[in-house]
């Protein structure tokens, strides 16, 4: 007893120093959405790093042996961690709950290129469908992990679900600007459908014609979408900040019009500081950039 008494401090008298139950979450947008809920009822593991590319990130062996013996996995589900998926589904058919968030929240699919058909990943470019996710997430963390304060979990979600109505009220007085003639999408890949549906956008077309940053574009890719930028008038080139701008460079060199390239945080948080370290403040964020490359004259 004496020995215990003297060691608490340190590394307390049986188990880890955290016993709290551990979710695993995929992408670092739903690690942050995630925390929001659980607060300090769980240990909230995020496997995606700060800047990213969420489709080619990878798993160490550890962070492997994490997602099989989590309480709970958080995940997409419409195959946007393609190098994580197998450990999702492995940790799946050990017995581990899992949520495929993207499946639940109604996906769009693409329409036209390379990925016409396929389910859009891209779901909180429209945070309507994240104001929902929060509440399937809050749902499961209170089924399916135990030791959670259930009500605990269900007054974070709410408070959290209000800040992201708020964020949606924020985005649409901002895009309220943008005159009907002017939104019009160009980015690096097709990540911005949801957005586009919810307010109002056309997505003219895309550096990379395809739902992954994984693909790559034709010269005739290249040579169409420079033709489209010509006669649709479009303002700006949005590209994401994690990524290289070379080919959107290219378009704009190609293109007889002034068209800005503007740097958005679309599929990646950042570190703290760097303009987009939480859910909200990459939408909000995004929102200014568009709405000022898109009315600038």
């Amino acid at each position: 007893m004496l020995v215990c008494a003297a060691l608490a401090g340190v590394t307390g008298c049986s188990g880890s120093a955290d016993e709290r139950p551990t979710v695993v979450v995929t992408t670092n947008i739903l690690g942050d959405i995630t925390r929001q809920i659980v607060g300090d009822e769980a240990e909230v593991k995020v496997l995606m790093k700060p800047n990213a590319d969420p489709h080619s990130f990878g798993v160490s062996a550890a962070e492997a042996a994490e997602i099989e013996s989590a309480d709970l996995v958080v995940y997409n589900g419409l195959g946007l961690e393609e190098n994580v998926l197998r450990h999702v589904s492995a940790a799946r058919e050990s017995g581990v709950p899992t949520l495929g968030v993207g499946k639940a929240v109604h996906p769009l699919t693409y329409k036209a290129d390379a990925t016409a058909g396929q389910a859009d990943p891209h779901f909180w470019t429209d945070p309507y469908r994240v104001r929902k996710a929060v509440r399937l997430i809050g749902e499961k963390v209170a089924a399916e992990v135990d030791g959670v304060d259930k009500k605990a979990v269900e007054k974070q979600s709410g408070a959290y679900a209000a800040k992201v109505q708020r964020l949606s009220e924020q985005m649409k007085e901002s895009f309220a600007g943008i005159p009907k003639e002017r939104r019009k999408l160009v980015t690096n890949h097709h990540v911005f459908g949801y957005m586009a549906q919810r307010f109002h956008f056309q997505v003219v077309g895309a550096v990379i014609p395809s739902g992954t940053t994984l693909a790559s574009p034709s010269a005739a890719d290249m040579k169409s979408l420079a033709t489209t930028i010509d006669k649709t008038g479009v303002k700006a080139i949005f590209v994401d900040s994690s990524q290289p701008d070379r080919l959107a460079r290219v378009l704009k060199r190609e293109s007889h019009l002034d068209v800005a390239v503007i740097p958005l945080f679309s599929e990646s948080l950042t570190e703290k500081g760097k303009g987009a370290a939480t859910y909200i403040q990459m939408m909000r964020s995004n929102s200014k950039a568009i709405t000022r490359g898109l009315t600038r004259s």
